[in-house]
């Protein structure tokens, strides 16, 4: 079986079951990839998988890799390289985060229209690949026509969708509730600890990106709340079919 994908999927938190939707598909396990790094977080299965979504050749990542495993920038992004090398010209990136935004609630999906890099290492730090530019221009990260599908779609689907700022932070501890408001204070709706890398690297190369958050807790209100990634997890869970109905229909339009 052969396919030519030119959109790719980073499936986050507790959102690895979009790929039941993806139909024809074929599979490889990270551990049999050259170079890829396996992840190593619960809910995250580590493989690449191929196939059809939205009528659409799609390639997805069912578990990504994060900063806080260990893994340097490089090898965190390593698989947007390769998308890059394989012609993808789309990515639809999704991720568990925590919400900061009194108006939000938990199981709100989130558009992304910008984010905040606080990770300690860029990704982009060393020498420059020839994808892109030495200074990449980050103006719209998030791109607009796509933000645009989303919020058509979501009208028709009659599918709550909130928008904002993505903090991404190292971890793996969640935030302290003085941390939660600093990062409220900076700007931030939601915040998490992967994405960025992602979407950095492939704006660099020339990728549009989208990316959407399930709100999966709260945090910087009066009332600190305990949270594990258990809780998490099962958010993301309840949020899947809405996510995937979105992720379909906007892969199926999308350019």
């Amino acid at each position: 079986m052969t396919t030519t994908p030119k959109t790719a999927i980073i499936l986050g938190s507790g959102l690895g079951e979009l790929a039941s939707e993806i139909q024809d598909t074929y599979e490889f396990p990270y551990a049999e990839i050259p170079n890829f790094p396996i992840s190593t977080v619960e809910g995250h299965s580590g493989k690449l998988i191929f196939g059809k979504l939205g009528g659409k050749d799609i390639m997805a990542m069912q578990g990504r890799f994060h900063y806080y495993e260990g893994y340097d920038m490089k090898e965190v992004t390593f698989p947007i390289r390769v998308m890059y090398e394989l012609g993808i010209k789309t990515l639809f990136v999704s991720n568990a985060a925590g919400g900061m935004n009194p108006a939000f609630k938990i199981g709100d999906l989130m558009v992304i229209t910008d984010h905040i890099n606080l990770f300690p290492e860029h990704p982009l730090r060393g020498k420059n690949f020839p994808t892109g530019p030495r200074f990449p221009d980050m103006h719209e990260p998030y791109d607009h026509n796509l933000i645009n599908l989303a919020t058509k779609i979501a009208k028709e689907k009659k599918i709550r969708l909130v928008y904002g700022v993505y903090v991404g932070v190292q971890g793996p501890t969640f935030e302290t509730p003085a941390e939660y408001k600093m990062y409220r204070a900076l700007g931030g709706d939601t915040v998490g600890m992967s994405t960025v890398p992602e979407v950095i690297v492939a704006h660099h190369c020339g990728i549009k990106t989208f990316g959407i958050s399930v709100v999966t807790d709260l945090g910087g209100f009066d009332s600190p709340v305990e949270v594990s990634h258990e809780e998490v997890q099962e958010a993301a869970d309840k949020a899947q079919p809405i996510m995937t109905e979105l992720m379909r229909e906007m892969i199926k339009r999308a350019e």
